[in-house]
């Protein structure tokens, strides 16, 4: 299945009516790092903040010969050029069908990320080196009245509240089919031998099931997406701990990537991390 570049698709596609927009009442600072880690060659992470969108990104790629590397940019260069698009001529067809139980934006999303998906599998397919790369991405999408989470993998959103941290995202990963399934120790969580397979991600399939979310963040919330670089090694507590003290979002980054470090730094690290301010 091939997708046109400029998005002008046939019938029996959608072309979504233009919502009026109105000035946001809380402003965003965003501040996004990433690392290779301790003991990876190469960077197969990559992250993205499109502050024209209010769109922010982070993708942790997979597979052999650098394919991960190639699969989490594709991923994000792919969601900025159609939000550009989108931008530029809102009435544009877009590639997919827009769902009517869903809002213009939030179909915006998730039609940004499936296209993601299948521009990744279509690369995937015509090159025999890159079959099985693919990539995780998680995804805040800044509007009027708040933020849109969108995530496929195991790359986390975290909110920071009221000197609290809540996980946003469910991981689509064995480890939590398993939890879901029975209830497991610590120990045994601690000593599953499968913690990283995750079972869905870009680039799998020609198709995606991209879960959102809706939240209305308050004066001073700060919201973190990051790889399983991080939320690895990282403790939730102790990312509670960083984001609260840092004196600005740069150092809290920083901090975060150095803490992932410190404990091993087993895998690429990244991290992008939002505050609404007044």
């Amino acid at each position: 299945m091939e997708i046109e570049e400029d998005f002008g698709l046939p019938d029996p596609l959608f072309r979504p009516e233009i919502p009026s927009r109105v000035s946001r009442p809380l402003r965003i600072e965003v501040a996004g790092q990433t690392d290779v880690g301790r003991k990876r060659a190469h960077n197969e992470d990559n992250f993205a903040i499109m502050a024209e969108y209010g769109l922010y990104v982070v993708a942790d790629g997979m597979g052999g010969h650098a394919s991960g590397e190639i699969a989490s940019k594709m991923a994000v260069d792919t969601l900025h050029e159609f939000f550009a698009a989108t931008a530029d001529d809102p009435e544009r067809t877009w590639p997919y069908k827009m769902d009517r139980a869903k809002g213009y934006e939030e179909n915006r999303l998730i039609t940004g990320i499936k296209l993601c998906n299948l521009r990744i599998y279509e690369q995937a397919q015509r090159n025999s080196k890159q079959r099985g790369m693919g990539t995780t991405i998680c995804t805040l999408f800044a509007v009027e009245d708040g933020v849109y989470i969108a995530h496929v993998g195991d790359s986390r959103v975290y909110r920071v509240r009221n000197e609290q941290i809540e996980q946003l995202t469910e991981d689509h990963s064995l480890l939590n089919d398993y939890k879901k399934m029975k209830k497991l120790t610590e120990e045994e969580i601690a000593n599953f031998p499968h913690k990283n397979v995750i079972v869905r991600a870009l680039g799998m399939k020609d198709t995606v099931k991209v879960d959102t979310r809706f939240e209305a963040p308050r004066a001073g919330d700060a919201m973190v997406l990051c790889s399983d670089g991080l939320c690895g090694p990282v403790t939730d507590e102790k990312m509670l701990e960083i984001v609260l003290n840092a004196p600005d979002l740069p150092t809290a980054s920083h901090r975060l990537i150095e803490n992932a470090n410190e404990n091993g730094g087993p895998d690429n690290i990244t991290c992008v991390i939002a505050r609404w301010i007044e």
